[in-house]
C-alpha cells in the first residue's frame, strides 16, 4: 500500500527535512511517528528538502507498507498523536502504488515573509531586513526571474544536482498591511533557489546590484557569482502540484 501526507511544520527546531546524523529533522521526527503507529519501518518520501529553519505548509510526502489495518480517516489522527506540535499531518491519502511523491510533481510553490515592523511574534514566519532599501525597487524585481534560466548563480552547491535548470512560471510581491510576500512557481528549485533569489533582490533594492547584473547572472551562470542567502525564516513550502489532484 502506498500512502501520501500533506504535512505543515514549523521548521524553526529543526535542521531542515531530510534525514541527517547527528540532528534533529522534520523527516526522521515523521518516520518515528509513523513507526510508532504501524509497528513496521518506513521510508518517507518528500516532494523536496527544506533548509535549517525552513517551513511549509503545503509539504507532500509518501510511503510504502505492506498491510495497514487503520482506516484513511482515522490515520492523521493517530499520527499526529504521535508528533510534536510543531509538525502537524493534515491529510493522508491511500494512493496508486506507483506515485512518488518528489518525481511525480509537476511544480511547485514558495513564500517568502518580510516583515516591515520588527515583532518578536512574528520572527519565526518573517524576516526583519534591517538596511534600508527601496520598496518599490523590490516589488519591480520579481519579473527578472521569470522564465526557464540555469540557476547556479542563484543556489547553493549540491553534489548530487546535476542540472540547475528551472523554469519559473510566477515570481512576484504582495503588499500586505505588516508585510512584503514574494510568491513564486517554478517547475521545480535546487538547493537555497529561493533564499538566493531573495537576498538578490533585496540587493537590487539597496542599489547593490543593477538589474543588469541580475539578467547577466541569469544568462552567464557561474559559481562565483552566487548571490547571497537571505534568512531562512521567512520561506514556507506552500504548494505541490501533480497532474493528477491528491490534497
Amino acid at each position: 500500500m502506498n500512502i501520501a501526507l500533506l504535512i505543515e511544520y514549523d521548521g524553526t527546531n529543526y535542521k531542515g527535512w531530510q534525514t541527517q546524523a547527528n540532528a534533529i529533522t522534520v523527516q526522521q521526527t515523521i518516520e518515528q511517528s509513523i513507526e510508532l503507529v504501524i509497528a513496521n519501518k518506513i521510508n518517507l518520501i518528500g516532494s523536496g528538502r527544506t533548509d535549517a529553519g525552513v517551513h511549509a505548509s503545503g509539504q507532500v510526502a509518501n510511503f510504502r507498507i505492506n498491510e495497514i489495518n487503520i482506516p484513511e480517516d482515522k490515520l492523521v489522527k493517530a499520527i499526529n498523536s504521535k508528533l510534536p506540535r510543531d509538525i502537524r499531518i493534515k491529510d493522508a491519502k491511500y494512493v496508486k502504488e506507483d506515485f512518488h511523491a518528489r518525481f511525480d510533481a509537476s511544480a511547485r510553490r514558495y513564500s517568502y515573509t518580510l516583515a516591515c515592523i520588527e515583532s518578536v511574534f512574528d520572527r519565526h514566519f518573517s524576516t526583519f531586513y534591517k538596511f534600508p532599501f527601496d520598496k518599490q525597487l523590490l516589488l519591480d524585481s520579481g519579473k527578472f526571474f521569470v522564465g526557464k534560466y540555469c540557476f547556479t548563480s542563484f543556489s547553493k552547491n549540491n553534489p548530487d544536482t546535476k542540472n540547475y535548470i528551472c523554469n519559473i512560471e510566477e515570481c512576484f510581491w504582495e503588499e500586505q498591511e505588516k508585510f512584503l510576500r514574494l510568491r513564486i512557481k517554478a517547475d521545480r528549485f535546487v538547493y537555497g533557489m529561493v533564499r538566493s533569489i531573495v537576498g538578490a533582490m533585496l540587493e537590487y533594492s539597496r542599489k547593490k546590484i543593477s538589474r543588469e547584473e541580475i539578467l547577466f547572472k541569469l544568462n552567464n551562470p557561474n559559481r562565483d557569482r552566487i548571490s547571497p542567502l537571505a534568512a531562512p525564516n521567512g520561506l514556507v513550502l506552500e504548494e505541490i502540484y501533480y497532474s493528477d489532484k491528491i490534497f
